[in-house]
């Protein structure tokens, strides 16, 4: 990578993987698009379009503006938000992944794009579920994942276009607020610990899902990226996870912190029957093998850092 176009830059992963990315390769370097502006480092510090992901052409003009030679590809409805509009996330999530990776088709460009653990279904294996393994998702999130997932492979097998993703699990930020995935129990519970010393969770009880903080994140997209193409195997949709862990795992960390705080329960039927669909941990051995995938933060270290970060945030 070399210069690069980030779709939904100022969403969930994009708004810290761009800032990280113009540290890395340079400001100038990193094209950050949306499909509004707000004010703010992304806009301030580097070049900074507005693009709606479903207009196909303005995406392949900006591309070729900038003579980019890579594409991350972020922006997409979430799994809660998608679920509750899913006529919505069918056409942004498949239109736009189709039109970016036109572009990458036409203009030669190096691709990513993020799947996630919402690829896999009831039937999937829930312990240490494989790489490769059955995927029948019930939600419309997890449908466009999975043929997003067979869209990159199908544009890298057919067109020869350089495609490759990872399926993410539940993403840990203290940078940007929950955004209507299911797993965004595990940011809110953060910003209510130190707010407010107690929160509520959606999600129930023992409902185990995989976590990784966003620094991991970030770092896992650019090793990813930089890696040798000849290496990989799978190139797209390869499981990443850091822990797994249920709301109270997340209660027990913060109470070493903040011992007076308190976990309680008020279940999301919705959320809750996406999370019970999904697996409770990732076997990541693909992952780690063909790209040497690995990550910095448990739980306990994911925990103070967080909350040494949002106490000056939140408490002003």
């Amino acid at each position: 990578m070399q210069k690069i176009i980030v779709t939904g830059a100022l969403g969930q992963i994009g708004s810290e993987l761009t800032m990280e990315l113009r540290k890395q390769y340079g400001n100038n370097n990193v094209i950050a698009t949306d499909i509004r502006k707000r004010d703010g480092e992304i806009t301030e510090t580097g070049p900074f379009e507005i693009l709606d992901v479903m207009d196909g052409n303005r995406m392949a003009e900006l591309a070729q503006k900038y003579q980019v030679d890579t594409i991350i590809h972020l922006a997409a409805l979430l799994s809660a938000t998608a679920e509750a509009k899913p006529l919505l996330a069918w056409n942004l999530n498949m239109g736009g992944l189709v039109n970016a990776l036109e572009v990458a088709k036409e203009q030669n460009l190096q691709f990513f794009t993020p799947s996630s653990i919402g690829a896999f279904g009831p039937s999937t294996p829930k312990d240490r579920t494989p790489q490769d393994t059955i995927q029948r998702p019930t939600t419309m999130y997890g449908v466009n994942k999975v043929a997003g997932e067979l869209l990159c492979d199908y544009y890298f097998h057919k067109f020869g276009v350089d495609t490759r993703g990872v399926r993410f699990p539940g993403l840990i930020s203290y940078v940007t607020p929950p955004g209507g995935g299911t797993t965004d129990y595990a940011v809110e519970i953060y910003y209510e610990a130190v707010k407010n010393k107690k929160y509520a969770s959606f999600i129930d009880k023992g409902t185990y899902m995989d976590m990784m903080y966003m620094p991991d994140a970030l770092q896992a997209i650019i090793q990813l990226m930089e890696t040798d193409g000849a290496k990989l195997v799978h190139r797209n949709a390869f499981n990443v996870t850091a822990m797994s862990v249920a709301p109270e795992h997340f209660a027990e960390a913060i109470k070493k912190h903040i011992p007076e705080f308190v976990l309680e329960y008020n279940v999301d039927p919705m959320r809750q029957k996406i999370a019970e669909s999904w697996p409770n941990s990732l076997d990541i051995s693909a992952a780690q093998s063909e790209w040497g995938f690995q990550t910095k933060y448990d739980l306990a270290q994911m925990t103070k850092d967080m909350l040494e970060k949002l106490k000056p945030k939140l408490l002003k």
